[in-house]
């Protein structure tokens, strides 16, 4: 006969739908090979991945840039395929627009925020010209990410602590979140995006209100439940997927990803399996649902990013079923492509869900988004009463190498101004003085 303790844990474990999901890793011929990866170690991704496009930060030499690699395009990358590198710094950060596949932000040690419109089928040649620069932290700026129900409203955050939100309807800064006392380490938002969620260097999780800027809730100090992961140093990066209720926690450096379910009942997260692999992940891109392999059952997939190899290795995680059919109780209705709201609407206080799309159905459809790029001319940019563009010193050496150089040609210039003028003035003066001297004014 059980125990009460066999008996009140083991069904619900057993219950689980997920407990026997497994990572399938791509063959080596559906992999990326040949990318020159960011040697960068700032504790971010580097990547960002779509139903259309792959995008990697590599390194390069003066300035920052990206590749954007079609999806089917797998296998070898050629040494000079185009990029995207119009920054001056350092890119340390990527996001898709979640409503508009060929739309892509970065943000670069440069303290800019920068919009790229790709064209279909890719680059053919390097991309400089963004259609979008956005200026108004006065420090590197680190991440990005998309409102997830309201087109064209981007959040930012900087190494000057602070949170910028930017709607792209008129390419300016129209609130700031003044809250931190460190770098900001990671942003994410609840379902509806009425709430903004951040990590810190200060060791402070925070709840915001993201249109006031108020916290609502700091260090959340009572946990649910505490896990034990591992005894390694490294960075864990969590992945959350709200249809199935599955936690990933990748390390970032090694090559294990361990998943759990989490529920509302004890004990609240119940650990399934690990995948496991001997190369380290730099980074992890996730693909957004609706460009998944349903009929695989294939309910996440992640890009490893594996920087000795040059290497992006595709792992689908995948529910073992039998059957063909599609598999209605593993792909729930999941936020699609269409946005819920404006960037008026939301920023003047209303909230609204995801609008919901079936994976069975025409799931494959274009978004009816389309991004138009304001005309804006060059001006201060004030928020919150303070000007954001006022005196920013420079970031990297870079920087301060390219503002020496403007500097000194600007001195150039005015001293030979200077000259010319000089010469104007002696003219001048002796003409003045053959005016007096001139028989006609005795």
């Amino acid at each position: 006969m059980p125990t009460d303790f066999q008996m009140s844990w083991r069904p619900q474990y057993r219950s689980s739908k997920f407990r026997n999901v497994y990572g399938k890793v791509a063959n080596r011929e559906h992999c990326f090979d040949g990318i020159p990866i960011t040697k960068n170690v700032h504790d971010n991704h580097f990547c960002a991945v779509n139903a259309k496009f792959l995008a990697i930060v590599t390194e390069s030499a003066g300035g920052g840039s990206f590749l954007v690699i079609p999806l089917e395009q797998t296998g070898r990358i050629e040494p000079n395929y185009p990029k995207v590198c119009g920054h001056q710094g350092n890119v340390l950060d990527i996001k898709w627009n979640p409503f508009i596949e060929n739309i892509i932000a970065s943000c670069s040690e440069d303290t800019s925020v920068r919009i790229w419109e790709i064209p279909e089928g890719g680059l053919k040649r390097n991309m400089t010209e963004a259609v979008l620069e956005l200026y108004g932290h006065s420090r590197r700026v680190g991440l990005v990410e998309w409102h997830p129900t309201t087109n064209n409203i981007l959040f930012s955050a900087g190494y000057d602590y602070k949170v910028l939100i930017w709607n792209l309807d008129i390419g300016e800064p129209v609130k700031m979140i003044d809250c931190h006392t460190d770098v900001i380490l990671c942003m994410s938002f609840n379902t509806d995006g009425s709430l903004l969620s951040t990590t810190c260097k200060d060791k402070k999780l925070r709840v915001i209100e993201p249109r006031s800027g108020k916290v609502l809730q700091e260090d959340l100090a009572m946990p649910l439940i505490e896990e034990e992961i591992d005894g390694l140093s490294g960075l864990l990066f969590p992945f959350y997927d709200a249809d199935t209720h599955m936690l990933y926690l990748a390390g970032k450096g090694d090559g294990n990803i361990r998943y759990y379910e989490i529920s509302t009942e004890k004990p609240y997260l119940n650990y399934l399996m690990e995948f496991r692999s001997p190369a380290p992940q730099k980074g992890l891109g996730v693909m957004p649902k609706h460009g998944l392999d349903v009929s695989a059952c294939e309910v996440f997939r992640f890009y490893k990013l594996v920087t000795l190899k040059g290497l992006i290795e595709p792992i689908s995680m995948i529910v073992p079923r039998r059957s063909e059919t599609y598999q209605e109780d593993i792909y729930p209705m999941t936020p699609g492509i269409e946005p819920a709201l404006t960037p008026d609407e939301w920023l003047s206080g209303m909230n609204r869900d995801p609008i919901l799309m079936s994976l069975k159905e025409g799931y494959k459809k274009a978004s009816k988004v389309v991004f138009k790029a304001p005309i804006r001319e060059k001006k201060s940019v004030v928020v919150n009463g303070i000007d954001l563009l006022e005196n920013v010193p420079p970031r990297t050496e870079n920087e301060l190498l390219r503002m020496f150089f403007r500097q000194q040609d600007e001195i150039r210039r005015l001293k030979d101004e200077l000259s010319q003028k000089d010469v104007r003035i002696r003219q001048l003066q002796l003409e003045l003085k053959n005016l007096r001297n001139s028989p006609k004014n005795n």
